[in-house]
């Protein structure tokens, strides 16, 4: 196959892990920086072009879409697959799943389990937003923030109302959740490809800190799920759409919760907790999925250059 892989950056592990698996099994594969593509948006012929040239002759796409860029990003996607280029994960799932509220409502209503949520925009009792979530202490999210920031825990029913307040006045869209305090800051990446999750890991913060992010200073470790862990976190992403996805769970007294889908998780730290080479089993995956959709898998040979 002749793969794309939009990314910002060739040397980040994730694209070059994903890189070197595709050439090791025998494809060509092509690194683009998604936001130096440009359309060429027209019903007889849609096209991406990058530096001049019209791409052309690709088999699949791998999107290694920022969350910065998601907007644009799912745009160059989409005229990819206008084109009737495979997608590793489909623009539509890629923007379903980074939109953090419509996510939950979706997991709710496929009864997924969830952290106690709510949302407002000027709500007239604060008091009672926060009592709809079981009171302090509570967490406060903002919608577009990633890696952990924005993320804030209110220990006390005072604090919570001042950081509500706060974010508010900011005209900044939050989510108010309560704190799953029995996990022990820390919750459990479940890396699903296909129907199945083929890796997990536990992510732990650091002393003192509730977010579990390795951009944080969290660690990993290897660990075995439960079957409901592993059942709930295929069924997390199949509800996004999403063929790849780090679906991240924590282990609640009433069973697992998921508390975010991510549709473009990193490979380097669960590669390294597991030992696992998640990279070549996702273009093994794709292979697949390109012979499920009745292509070929034509080489470089017989395609045009890109």
């Amino acid at each position: 196959m002749k793969i794309a892989i939009l990314s910002r950056n060739s040397k980040l592990y994730s694209t070059r892990r994903l890189t070197e698996a595709a050439r090791k099994r025998g494809h060509e594969v092509r690194v683009l920086d998604v936001l130096h593509c440009y359309m060429n948006i027209a019903s007889h012929k849609p096209q991406v072009h990058f530096k001049g040239v019209a791409l052309e002759g690709f088999d699949a796409v791998i999107p290694r879409i920022g969350a910065s860029v998601t907007f644009y990003g799912t745009a160059v996607l989409r005229q990819f697959e206008m084109m009737g280029v495979l997608p590793l994960n489909e623009s539509v799932a890629i923007s379903r799943s980074r939109d953090k509220l419509r996510s939950l409502q979706l997991l709710s209503r496929k009864g997924i389990g969830l952290p106690v949520t709510g949302f407002a925009n000027k709500p007239d009792d604060i008091q009672d937003l926060i009592s709809m979530v079981g009171g302090a202490p509570l967490v406060i999210k903002l919608l577009e923030g990633t890696q952990g920031i924005g993320v804030v825990l209110a220990e006390t029913q005072k604090a919570a109302e001042s950081v509500i307040e706060a974010f508010m006045g900011l005209h900044a869209n939050i989510l108010v959740q309560e704190f799953i305090g029995e996990a022990g800051g820390a919750d459990i990446r479940c890396f699903v490809v296909g129907d199945k999750v083929v890796a997990a890991m536990k992510r732990q913060g650091r002393e003192g800190e509730f977010r579990s992010n390795l951009h944080r200073g969290g660690s990993a470790t290897l660990i075995k799920i439960t079957p409901e862990e592993r059942s709930t976190a295929v069924r997390a992403a199949q509800t996004m759409g999403l063929s790849v996805a780090g679906v991240d769970l924590l282990r609640a007294n009433h069973g697992p919760v998921v508390m975010e889908v991510n549709s473009s998780p990193g490979l380097e730290g669960i590669e390294n907790a597991t030992g696992k080479d998640i990279a070549s089993q996702i273009i093994q995956f794709l292979e697949k999925r390109k012979q499920e959709v009745g292509g070929k898998t034509t080489g470089t040979r017989t395609r045009g250059r890109g």
